[in-house]
Order: C-alpha cells, then sequence, then structure tokens
C-alpha cells in the first residue's frame, strides 16, 4: 500500500496488570482479554474508527472525527466496568500520521501512547487537541488535570480526563507519579526567617517573593506562582512531594537572617526528583546592598538552570531597585506581609505600611500600585464604598503608572481600576498585555484577562486563560473559583460542579463557593439538590442575601410565586439595612418571568457599579440576554450589542 499522511485521532489502550493476572489465574486473565477485544472491536466500529495492531494486551485504533473517538472511548470504559469488569487505560491524541502496510507512524502516536502510559485503570485521558474539538459537545464534558512532560515529548502537553458516569478521573498524584515536572519549571519556596526577631518573617517572606517575580521575567521559564509556593511555609513537606504537587522539577529554598544592618541570604537549588542539591550559596551583605544580593542570586540561578535547559540569558538586571531609601523598602515590605493576609483587617494595616513608605520615599512606584490593589479589593468585597474605593484605587494606579510605567505591579492595578470602576474594556486588556510581555508566568494577569474575556463573552478564550493561571498556580482559591466559571460558561457543567470542590478543598471559607454550586444545579433544573444546598449554607451571614435570592428562584421555577415574593417583601421592609441587593432582586424577578422589573433593577446595579455585573454577558444570566431591552444594560456597560 502507498504512504498515506493523514490527520487522525489516534487512540491506545492498555489492559492493567494482565500479566501478574495470567501468571495468578490463566482463564480468568483470557476470559477479560477476550471481553476487551470484543467490546473494542465492536465499538470502534461503530465509531467508524480501525483496529490497526494488537499489542499482547493492548491496541492502536485511528478515527478520523476526534469526537467520535471520545465517544468510543467512553462507551468502552463504561462497558468495561460492567462484571466481569476489565481494567483498562485509554489515551487519545489527535496528529498527523503516515500510515502504510508497516503501520502507522509520527509524532502523533508516540504522544497518545504517552498519554495512555499515564492514565489510571478505568480513565480516558486526551490531550489538548482533542479536548479543543470537544468544546461545544455537550454530551462530552472533560476536566483540565495540567500540563505534563511526557517521556521523549519536547514541550509539555496539557491533558484532560473525559467525564461521564462510570469513568475514572485520575488524582494529581496517580499522574505525576508517571510523570516529572517540566524541565522548564521553578518553585520558590518561602524563605526561612533565622532572625533573632520573629516579627521580621515579614523580610524573608518579602525576599521570597522578590525572587519569584525576578525569575518569572526570564524567557522560557515557568516560575509557579506565590500562592502555592507559600502554601508550603511552615510545613515539613518533602521536596520531592512539592515538586509533584507543583509540577517542577526544580526547587528553590533558603533562609534569611537579619541582624543590625547586616544580612544573609543563604540559598540552594534541588532537584526535586530525587532530593539532591544542585547548587548552593551564602550571601553576607549591608542592609543597603539587598537588592544587589536580590540581583546576583537571580542571575545565579538563571546560571545554575541554563546548564540543563534553554532559557534565554537576562538581557536588563533581574532586579530593579524600586527606592533608594531602605526605610520605605522596610516598610513597603511589611505591608506586603499584610497584604498578602487578603483579608480587611489586615489590608488596612497594609495601606498605613505603604502610605508611611511614600511619606518617606514620594517616587516608590510599587508602594502606590499596591495601594491601588488594596483599595480595588476594599471596594470589591464590600468593606468600603465602591465610589470611595475605586476612586482611590484609580488615583494610586495612576501615580504608579506616571512615576514608572515599566512595573507589573502599575500595569496590573490600572487594569484592574480600568475593568472594575471605568468599565474601559480596550484599555484593560491592554494593561494585561503589557504585564505579558515582561512576565508571560503571571497567573494573577491570566485570571484577570479570563475576567476580562468573560464579561466580553468570549467564553472558549476565557477558559484557556484560566487553565494557563490554574497551571501557573494550581493551589490558588480564586484561581480555581474563575476556572469554575470558565467551565460553566462553556457549557462543562460538571467539570464546574467538580472545580468548585476542588476551591472548597483549597480554601473552605473561599467566597461564595456552595452558592455558586447551587446555581450550577438550578441551571441545570437540580432544583431539589440546588435547594438542599442553599438551606445548609443559609447560616453563613455573607451568603444569606445570595442564598435567600437563589432559594425564591427556585421556588419561582417550581411554580410557588408566593414564597418567591417573599424575599422582596422583606428586602422592602429592611429599607437601607441591606446594602448592594440590586442583582439579588433581579434575579428573584427573572426566576418570576418579569423580565422588564428585573432590567430595571439592573440599572439601579449599575448606578452603584456593582462588581456582579462585570459577569453579566455569563450563563448564569442567560434567560434575559434575548430580551429587548438587555440592549440598554450592554450599552451602559460599554460591552458589545452583539
Amino acid at each position: 500500500m502507498k504512504d498515506i499522511r493523514m490527520l487522525a485521532a489516534i487512540m491506545f489502550t492498555d489492559m492493567v496488570g494482565y500479566t501478574a493476572l495470567m501468571q495468578e489465574n490463566e482463564k480468568r486473565a483470557k476470559i477479560l482479554r477476550d471481553k476487551h477485544r470484543e467490546v473494542l472491536e465492536r465499538l470502534i466500529s461503530e465509531h467508524r474508527g480501525q483496529i490497526l495492531q494488537y499489542y499482547g494486551d493492548g491496541t492502536l485504533s485511528i478515527f478520523g472525527s476526534a469526537i467520535e473517538s471520545a465517544i468510543c472511548a467512553t462507551k468502552i470504559q463504561q462497558e468495561l466496568q460492567m462484571d466481569p469488569v476489565v481494567q483498562l487505560r485509554i489515551g487519545i491524541h489527535a496528529g498527523d500520521v503516515v500510515y502504510d502496510d508497516e503501520g502507522i507512524f509520527g509524532d502523533g502516536v508516540n504522544i497518545a501512547s504517552r498519554i495512555e502510559n499515564i492514565a489510571a485503570s478505568g480513565s480516558v485521558l486526551i490531550s489538548d487537541k482533542i479536548n479543543d474539538e470537544l468544546r461545544n459537545q455537550k454530551e462530552i464534558t472533560s476536566i483540565f488535570l495540567g500540563r505534563y512532560e511526557l517521556k521523549n515529548v519536547k514541550e509539555p502537553v496539557k491533558i484532560y480526563a473525559l467525564s461521564s458516569d462510570g469513568i475514572v478521573i485520575p488524582t494529581s498524584q496517580q499522574i505525576e507519579g508517571k510523570t516529572s515536572g517540566s524541565d522548564q519549571s521553578i518553585a520558590v519556596l518561602p524563605f526561612v526567617n533565622l532572625s533573632a526577631e520573629k516579627d521580621n518573617e515579614y523580610f524573608s517572606d518579602g525576599i521570597t517573593e522578590e525572587l519569584l517575580n525576578s525569575l518569572a521575567k526570564v524567557e522560557g521559564l515557568l516560575v509557579t506562582s506565590r500562592t502555592s509556593s507559600f502554601a508550603f511555609k511552615g510545613k515539613n513537606t518533602d521536596i520531592r512531594e512539592i515538586g509533584k504537587q507543583l509540577g517542577v522539577r526544580t526547587v528553590l529554598e533558603g533562609s534569611v537572617r537579619k541582624y543590625g544592618n547586616r544580612v544573609r541570604v543563604t540559598a540552594q537549588l534541588i532537584n526535586s526528583e530525587n532530593g539532591y542539591h544542585k547548587w548552593s550559596e551564602t550571601y553576607d551583605r549591608n542592609l543597603e546592598d539587598i537588592f544587589a544580593v536580590q540581583d546576583e542570586l537571580a542571575n545565579s540561578i538563571v546560571n545554575q538552570l541554563k546548564k540543563t535547559i534553554s532559557i534565554a540569558k537576562p538581557s536588563k538586571p533581574l532586579v530593579k531597585v524600586p527606592t533608594e531609601n531602605i526605610e520605605a523598602y522596610n516598610l513597603y515590605l511589611k505591608g506586603l506581609f499584610y497584604w498578602n493576609k487578603w483579608t480587611p483587617d489586615f489590608v488596612h494595616k497594609a495601606i498605613k505600611c505603604f502610605e508611611d513608605a511614600i511619606e518617606i520615599s514620594p517616587d516608590f512606584a510599587l508602594a502606590y500600585s499596591k495601594l491601588s490593589a488594596c483599595y480595588i479589593y476594599l471596594g470589591a468585597v464590600g468593606s468600603m464604598s465602591n465610589k470611595i474605593a475605586y476612586v482611590k484605587a484609580k488615583d494610586y494606579a495612576l501615580k504608579s503608572f506616571n512615576i514608572d510605567n515599566t512595573t507589573i505591579d502599575s500595569q496590573i492595578s490600572l487594569g484592574m481600576v480600568k475593568y472594575f470602576y471605568d468599565w474601559d474594556w480596550d484599555g484593560a486588556e491592554k494593561c494585561y498585555l503589557k504585564v505579558f510581555e515582561v512576565n508571560p508566568n503571571s497567573a494573577e494577569t491570566h485570571q484577570y484577562y479570563s475576567m476580562l474575556l468573560t464579561t466580553l463573552g468570549y467564553h472558549k478564550k476565557a477558559l484557556k486563560e484560566a487553565e494557563i493561571a490554574y497551571q501557573i498556580n494550581p493551589l490558588s482559591a480564586p484561581i480555581s473559583y474563575i476556572l469554575t466559571f470558565a467551565y460553566f460558561n462553556n457549557n462543562q457543567t460538571e467539570n464546574a460542579i467538580e472545580q468548585q470542590k476542588k476551591t472548597i478543598e483549597l480554601d473552605p471559607d473561599f467566597g461564595d463557593t456552595w452558592n455558586s454550586i447551587a446555581w450550577m444545579h438550578m441551571k441545570s433544573n437540580e432544583y431539589d439538590k440546588a435547594i438542599e444546598i442553599l438551606n445548609r449554607v443559609l447560616d453563613n451571614p455573607s451568603n444569606m442575601p445570595r442564598a435567600n435570592a437563589g432559594l425564591c428562584y427556585a421556588y419561582a421555577k417550581l411554580g410557588q410565586p408566593k414564597k418567591a415574593l417573599q424575599f422582596i417583601k422583606s428586602v422592602e421592609n429592611a429599607e437601607s439595612e441591606i446594602q448592594h441587593i440590586e442583582l439579588e432582586i433581579a434575579i428573584v424577578y427573572i426566576g418570576l418571568g418579569e423580565f422588564d422589573k428585573a432590567i430595571d433593577f439592573l440599572h439601579k446595579a449599575i448606578d452603584k457599579k456593582l462588581g456582579g455585573l462585570n459577569f453579566i454577558n455569563g450563563k448564569f444570566w442567560k434567560e434575559i440576554h434575548d430580551h429587548p431591552r438587555f440592549n440598554e444594560i450592554l450599552q451602559r456597560m460599554n460591552l458589545p450589542m452583539e
């Protein structure tokens, strides 16, 4: 047969433990093998596929359609879970292949084989190329597992698991036990504070964060984000386990000892696969030389990494001196320490530190940008009036930008103001893209960009950005939360619910995660499940308004309008006691089918610039998207009318 070059979906299967079973019970092994062959031959043929090769207890097949290959793989696993159960792994990838009398060849075949090799028994793992073809298929859902290094494959591959009844979703430990972290990746663990004064912890944390930011500027190097790195602070976790959880090959750890006007910084690079030290160094300097130490340390790390991986040599200093005043910098690090606690009380303490730093050093751009971030936070969580908080945030962001428009922090702060306060979508996007030019590893910015794309209605692009953010920072509850909504807006409800449960595992008290799970059930017409969850979360005062609104929406949909109207009456009776509840009232009116009243309250929400409006183009509000007056909302928010 003449060589045929074609684009195909390539599927590998492999029976788990077949060789051992043959030694223990040859008769049963043959029964399972025969069932495996019968099921595969029948289903692959039904889905227009072709088995090209049997090899021992596995098969290699091709399909002309990625969708058919995924549906077929799902049915295979479901049927093999029936007694007698056949333990099977399946991996699928799409690629250009060469097909002749001798078999099938090409990189795509190797990748499909490697994906199958890391799968768990009962699971179906697919590459991003297959997943891209499934996005609009409501009957097929998938869950993003991460980006993995596969043997003899040059670039990391995004891996997804098909999700359906009877299909196993592998844990990260099951997969990571068969793969290694990316050669191009590093995690910076919190440096240990060895100073006599325990209060100097802010200083060691600050040095860690500055190093992390510096290394993130290195082209070709994937740096795990702060949240994920700091999740291991104070824990005696084995380096190899950290490498597996974060998907990195190299870990940087160290210590900081501050005494008087002197500082000693020690650092060591460790191979996370075997725990061996690759390099270590100690720096003794005057405190005024701390920026030189940071730059020297960052460059030493890059030089060490360049011996084993391909990364670009920095053309500019990795550490930029933010202020000449070491006292102001000290106050800035204290402010960072409080800021990273992410509670209103600590954010107010951070504001005081940043203000004191600016008083000493009026041209300290980073302090202004962090002040802006603090006020954005206070406005977003409702601890301060939006009109006050966002005005202050904008003022400080502009001051930071005017002093130094090259800093990532000033671009992020300005982008957030444009996104939350100005509703200047183009301006926000420009800020985020500027950040990516300097630091493509900014998980925070990928998260914000995903939010912006959701606001504009570009849900597929939003999902890709959210997945990138989650890959860089897998232990961040806010990023996991945003990924949830990206899944939901792409009609992947099961994935969304599973991801939101992961958010709860990361932080049981984060946001309104249970509320959102209830709403996802509601939008799937599973009102009983939604009502059960909402009744459970009513005890939390912060959840109560939205939970009550959700219950009333459900009652309205179930034909019990009197119960739904109780919420609106209770709000009216409370008068000014309940603030910023216009969106919740709009939701109840939507449940009642009174869309004009709902839109009237959305206009009131626009008057207050409530943050929830930024997700008006999402699936939660889909019921009113076709209403003639919905364009009024889009127009007032400067959103595309289509």
